[in-house]
């Protein structure tokens, strides 16, 4: 008996439609897509300021602050506030990471170690470490000390927080199969632990470079002699919205970049990952 006599089965023929199966997802990336929202914002401000809608006293025109911009350079503030605050931001997030990584791997490989330290870093984590201004003032003055420290409170518990999920959603099979094969404690951290703890790590790391850079926002606006944020409130006391604008432009530039990298990373060191962003 042929196929087109059974029951229940409909013969195809040659005008039957092609069914195509639809790509579900957001699709493939945008070449520059990353640009196109700066790009429409800033065609909004310039057509704003060209207009009159925008009251230059309130929001400087754009090319009001590229000039000012080449001014700043010109006469070397400009590069010599950056350099300081790169300092400040790097050696926080320096600090921030290694304490945030060690007490995530004591927490999440040890349960003594995670009844010890998830707790208080968890009530930390309720509490903005901006917050704390006031007591890290009275305890360390208002030198490099308290703003270093300042970014490193908003830098550690994001990567402890992640960096501690990952470990604890590491797959138990992998741990059973270390067991097996009879790796020391040093290899099971090595070829196990690490792999499986990079990904909350890399997340952890994106949070970590913003909180960076808005703690920095924040503590060279106390009582400091150079930076971004001095320049500024430097130009607050006198009125000068253009260069506040220009101050604003260099942290968000910063804040892109660095978030650039670590995505960068991210993607070369999990690209045997496939996700809906590949």
């Amino acid at each position: 008996m042929s196929a087109t006599t059974l029951p229940g089965l409909r013969p195809r023929t040659a005008s039957a439609p092609v069914v195509r199966r639809r790509r579900l997802g957001p699709g493939k990336p945008i070449r520059f897509g990353a640009a196109i929202g700066p790009v429409l914002l800033l065609v909004v401000w310039s057509i704003g300021s060209a207009t009159g809608w925008i009251d230059q006293r309130v929001l400087s025109a754009p090319w009001t602050v590229v000039t000012t911009a080449g001014d700043l350079i010109a006469d070397g503030r400009l590069q010599s506030n950056l350099w300081t605050s790169a300092q400040r931001a790097l050696i926080g997030l320096a600090f921030g990471i290694v304490l945030g990584v060690v007490l995530a791997l004591i927490s999440g490989l040890s349960r003594l170690g995670e009844a010890v330290l998830d707790g208080p870093i968890q009530i930390k984590r309720a509490i903005p470490s901006l917050a704390l201004l006031p007591l890290l003032i009275l305890w360390l003055g208002i030198g490099e000390s308290m703003k270093i420290v300042t970014i490193l409170l908003g830098v550690f518990v994001p990567i402890y927080i992640h960096t501690h999920n990952g470990l604890r959603t590491i797959d138990s099979r992998y741990v059973e199969l270390a067991q097996t094969v009879g790796l020391s404690q040093w290899e099971f951290v090595r070829r196990v632990v690490l792999p499986g703890a990079l990904p909350g790590f890399l997340l952890g790391l994106r949070f970590a470079v913003t909180g960076a850079w808005l703690s920095l926002v924040v503590v060279e606006q106390i009582n400091s002699t150079s930076g971004i944020g001095y320049m500024m409130e430097l130009a607050r006391t006198y009125g000068q919205t253009d260069i506040i604008i220009v101050g604003l432009v260099v942290y968000g530039i910063l804040g892109l970049l660095s978030d650039a990298v670590v995505r960068l990373i991210q993607r070369r060191a999990l690209s045997w990952r496939r996700t809906l962003a590949s």
